[in-house]
């Protein structure tokens, strides 16, 4: 019997705020850096820039307020043993080098061990950890090492290819050009027929 594969292609947001940003400090220090620029902290475009400076980085980082295992917990029991894949998860994240925004997608594979898991749960993962000061080698690290650690898989395999900004709009200053990062676990890193098969289904034309 030929294996089974499950492709699914997801958007999923996720609302909320990081409960330990310091809001008060946050505006503090950015008018002061306005101040610090040459520019007029009191003028009428910059007046309220402070405020939503703090509210856009308790959003962009409210994954460090939350555990992306819980959202891995909702398991069902099935007797499906072959690879699962959901492909093209877009994510936000700030790199915590120059705290300026990546984005891209994500692709998450893995082989059930009796147990399955809500895919909108994979996604929620994916947005937790992204909600957070990172660089997208540990993103694609954690995504990976969480699902085989909750989730008990055979194996798992992440891929995500994003664009950042730190690269695109300052410094070399190359548009377009996309990282892309992997991470491989159990019978995805050890045979790499599982591994072939997961690369050659995220890559298919009929799923884009």
């Amino acid at each position: 019997m030929a294996p089974q594969v499950v492709v699914a292609q997801h958007e999923v947001s996720v609302s909320g705020s990081c409960d330990g940003v310091d809001s008060e400090a946050v505006i503090a220090t950015v008018r002061t850096l306005i101040r610090q620029l040459g520019l007029d902290p009191t003028d009428d475009g910059l007046l309220e820039t402070p405020r939503r400076i703090a509210d856009m980085y308790a959003e962009m980082f409210a994954g460090l307020g939350q555990d992306p295992r819980d959202e891995l917990q909702v398991q069902f029991e099935e007797g499906h043993d072959e690879m699962v894949i959901l492909r093209d998860i877009p994510f936000h994240s700030m790199c915590e080098h120059h705290f300026l925004p990546f984005e891209g997608v994500a692709h998450v594979g893995y082989l059930p061990d009796g147990k399955i898991v809500g895919l909108s749960k994979l996604a929620r993962a994916v947005e937790t950890f992204a909600r957070r000061p990172q660089v997208q080698e540990r993103l694609t690290s954690q995504i990976a090492d969480t699902i085989e650690e909750v989730v008990g898989a055979k194996g798992v395999g992440v891929v995500i290819e994003a664009e950042h900004l730190c690269m695109t709009a300052r410094g070399v200053r190359k548009p377009r050009a996309r990282m892309m990062t992997s991470a491989m676990r159990g019978a995805f890193r050890q045979n790499p027929s599982t591994r072939q098969e997961f690369m050659n289904l995220i890559a298919a034309p009929q799923f884009r």
